[in-house]
């Protein structure tokens, strides 16, 4: 007799994994910055407000947040002469992720001799139980601008979340012909929250950015920006032509309070319309 064979207990649905992939570039032509490239699909979409002499690229992540085994590719070229500003319609979200494979973001900026590139997103809200791996690498040709500048919020203090676990990676690299000039990491994971509470870490604060102003003049730039700071923010040179910043905050309200003034000063009063929202 054939023992029965029990049929095979039903597989639950794999969660759809997010992909979404955007490349702008800019080009000077006719004595203004005009759009000279872009591939978008995907998750991945940008729009382009009218802006003064210069192209600005406000990306859309039509997902709605980044969660487990998603993958994000952005990048951007600025040719000679050229201005682009990218950033975000709003705060991007790191939402809980489920399984091992963390949620996975790569940035690429080319900025050509005499371009001004403005990397500006807003918020980035972790949520708990996230897990997400960011790596930016900007490639600087003399005499070229970038203004960065990624803010951070650690949980979601109106609603009364603390980071009880979760995983952030945080990789940038920047080079000025070819040469190594920057390269910052950052590396949470477990009960973010208690780091943080550290004073050697973050002394409770629940938002922080870090920003690098790589221009000509940044020297110029170091007085001005430090009395714009709280006690809780440094600025500091590592060459004259390249200036860091960071600061670190009670909440998302009080980095905003820091930041405004700081990036209406090196964007000259052009900061993009959707941080004022």
């Amino acid at each position: 007799m054939t023992p029965d064979i029990a049929p095979d207990a039903p597989r639950a649905p794999r969660p759809q994994r997010t992909r979404g992939r955007l490349h702008v570039g800019a080009a000077r032509r006719a004595g203004t910055t005009r759009l000279a490239a872009l591939d978008q699909s995907g998750a991945l979409k940008s729009v382009f407000p009218r802006a003064h002499d210069r192209l600005e690229a406000i990306m859309v992540n039509t997902a709605g947040g980044i969660t487990g085994g998603d993958r994000l590719s952005v990048s951007a070229t600025t040719g000679p002469g050229a201005t682009l500003c990218l950033t975000t319609q709003a705060a991007e979200r790191a939402y809980r992720a489920e399984g091992p494979v963390p949620g996975r973001v790569e940035t690429r900026l080319d900025v050509a001799t005499g371009a001004t590139l403005f990397w500006l997103p807003q918020e980035l809200i972790l949520y708990d139980g996230c897990a997400l791996e960011r790596r930016l690498t900007a490639a600087l040709d003399p005499a070229a601008r970038l203004l960065f500048a990624e803010p951070v919020l650690f949980g979601r203090a109106a609603m009364g979340e603390t980071l009880r676990t979760g995983l952030f990676r945080d990789r940038v690299s920047i080079t000025r012909g070819g040469r190594q000039i920057y390269h910052d990491g950052l590396d949470l994971s477990g009960a973010i929250t208690d780091r943080l509470a550290r004073p050697s870490v973050a002394d409770g604060a629940a938002a922080m950015c870090s920003l690098v102003y790589a221009a000509p003049e940044a020297q110029a730039e170091l007085a001005p920006l430090r009395a714009l700071l709280p006690m809780s923010g440094g600025a500091s040179l590592l060459a004259p032509d390249l200036l860091i910043m960071r600061v670190v905050a009670a909440d998302g309200h009080a980095l905003r309070q820091t930041l405004l003034p700081v990036l209406d000063r090196l964007t000259g009063d052009s900061l993009p319309r959707s941080w004022r929202l």
